[in-house]
């Protein structure tokens, strides 16, 4: 089981987020009272999506032996507040010697990487009070 733990001081929204090996800051823009000390935590949704997107092509690639040279995924999020959803678009760009059929089947791999599932499925969120 993963871990991560944030905390935060009365600095106000600066999140200090640490994990066993490493640590971010998250932080809300000015615009919303914060420093924009670091990415906001819808933003650090959107980088979870686009990093593991990355990876997940990257060792596909990689197994396959195909020229693969970058990858870069960008990621764009709104609020749709009448629907009451999180809407979440990939953009996906491949750079490399690939043909039509291995860029498809990229396309078709960047939807089986780990977050994408955990974000396209049901998800249960359990709080206690410690």
């Amino acid at each position: 089981m993963g871990k991560i733990t944030a905390s935060i001081g009365t600095e106000l929204y600066k999140t200090e987020i640490q994990s066993e090996t490493n640590f971010i800051i998250s932080d809300e823009p000015e615009s919303s009272g914060g420093k924009d000390l670091g990415f906001a935590p819808k933003e650090l949704l959107a980088s979870s999506l686009a990093a593991c997107t990355c990876i997940t092509l990257r060792m596909y690639a990689n197994r396959k032996g195909w020229n693969l040279t970058d990858v870069k995924v960008e990621v764009t999020f709104e609020t749709d507040s009448v629907e009451n959803k999180f809407k979440i678009n990939r953009n996906i760009q491949l750079f490399g010697d690939l043909d039509t059929d291995q860029k498809a089947r990229l396309v078709n791999i960047a939807d089986k990487c780990p977050i994408h599932k955990i974000l396209s499925n049901p998800i249960e969120i359990t709080t206690a009070l410690n």
